[in-house]
């Protein structure tokens, strides 16, 4: 049996309830090992009658609703598995992104950051029933009206590679990705709709202004290279040593000129220290200094240990 069959067999069985799949594996690779032998008793090659018997079983999805019990009736069978996998990708990426941008908007531009989850969280889940109603409603008329699409017939060429089991979640890359957004956009909100203001009631930058002709661009440059990072560690499915390189080597550009900044008492606006007369008192700044060094010194070893520990549990 070639890794045709295996292939075929795994793509079936991902599909059918796990207490079933000893049983139905077993039954569905005696079928095709008779349906096999049956052809190459006639003379006909091995590999050739393999491909035939497993084209004439059809998409493996299809035979796992059969097997499960299982009926494709939602909106009709004839376009319910390209319904699913339509939806299903949609789903997984504009409500998020729409949630985020609402957000964001929210926060920065209209200046209401207590607001902004909120309104980003509902924004995200009206999005969702919107696609879920709009999409499930066009391909049922497509159904009814017996509309072609003019899909391609499906072909055993079209099964998966011997699958690869996924360690980077997409929970876990939508909320890195979010975390990310919200701060780059944290740098212009701070200096444009901070919470904090003068006497006057002017809005006082939270970062020292002159950072933004040094500084600030090369931290904001870092987090859209960590946007980057994130997506392509989820196209990847897993963690690589080139991933970890270069996950470590941003975690490094980010943290290490906060840190300077901090114990060098450049990073904060000296017109923010002295609207605070406890940060001017004594040493309350060295002490915040002192403790948000030693977070980010530990966010960051963290992160690169983590990274490092996955990359190899997924090599042992």
């Amino acid at each position: 049996m070639t890794s045709l069959t295996d292939r075929y067999l795994a793509a079936t069985l991902r599909a059918v309830p796990a207490p079933r799949r000893p049983e139905i594996a077993t039954e569905l690779r005696a079928s095709i090992e008779d349906m096999i032998d049956g052809r190459t008793a006639t003379g006909q090659d091995a590999a050739a009658a393999e491909r035939e018997v497993l084209t004439e079983m059809g998409h493996p999805e299809r035979l796992a609703a059969r097997y499960a019990d299982r009926r494709l009736q939602l909106i009709g069978p004839t376009y319910y598995l390209v319904w699913q996998r339509f939806l299903k990708g949609l789903l997984a990426v504009v409500p998020a992104t729409v949630g985020v941008v609402v957000g964001v908007i929210k926060a920065t531009v209209e200046g209401e950051p207590g607001p902004a989850i909120g309104a980003g969280v509902t924004a995200a889940f009206q999005t969702a029933v919107q696609i879920a109603f709009w999409v499930t409603l066009c391909f049922a008329v497509l159904e009814r009206t017996d509309t072609s699409l003019n899909l391609p017939d499906w072909t055993v060429d079209q099964l998966p590679e011997s699958p690869v089991e996924r360690d980077v979640r997409l929970t876990d890359t939508c909320a890195a990705v979010a975390m990310l957004v919200l701060t780059l956009a944290f740098l212009p909100w701070q200096h444009f709709q901070s919470w904090v203001t003068d006497t006057d009631g002017g809005r006082i930058p939270l970062l020292d202004p002159a950072l933004w002709r040094s500084w600030l661009p090369v931290l904001a440059a870092v987090l859209v290279a960590s946007l980057a990072l994130e997506i392509a560690k989820y196209r990847a499915r897993r963690w690589t040593w080139s991933l970890v390189a270069v996950n470590a080597a941003l975690d490094l550009a980010f943290a290490a000129p906060v840190v300077v900044l901090l114990l060098t008492h450049r990073l904060l606006n000296p017109d923010l220290v002295a609207r605070f007369a406890w940060l001017r008192e004594g040493e309350h700044l060295d002490t915040v200094a002192t403790v948000s060094v030693v977070v980010i010194a530990v966010i960051t070893l963290w992160d690169v240990v983590d990274s490092v520990l996955k990359a190899r549990r997924r090599d042992a």
